[in-house]
């Protein structure tokens, strides 16, 4: 199944019973990958979490990898290879096929259906 945004956008409506723009589902991603358990995240840990989402979707087409974990744990990443120049608009639009090749590795829309 070729997945599409608006696939993504429908998962997480379905889940979490709200729309989703690529933050919120970098957030959900972000805590995915993290694997700790928690209800209240600071608004640092928040951006923390989005920032290891994207490096984790970017990853999957070689710009960034996992160098070490930090001292709580977090994965530290570093650039692999150049990331294109891109407009604001088509920046959002690389993160969202790069999110949507995510959901298709993992199967997460898959997996529900």
């Amino acid at each position: 199944m070729k997945l599409e945004w608006n696939d993504i956008e429908q998962y997480m409506f379905d889940r979490f019973d709200k729309d989703a723009d690529v933050k919120a589902v970098l957030f959900v991603i972000g805590m995915r990958e993290f694997g700790h358990k928690k209800v209240k995240f600071t608004k640092e840990e928040k951006q923390d979490l989005m920032n290891l989402a994207a490096c984790k979707v970017m990853s999957l087409n070689g710009y960034f990898e996992v160098s070490h974990l930090d001292g709580e744990g977090w994965p530290v990443w570093k650039q692999s290879k150049p990331m294109p120049q891109m407009s604001p608009g088509e920046q959002e639009s690389f993160l969202k096929e790069h999110i949507i090749q995510y959901f298709q590795d993992e199967q997460l829309i898959d997996s529900i259906k």
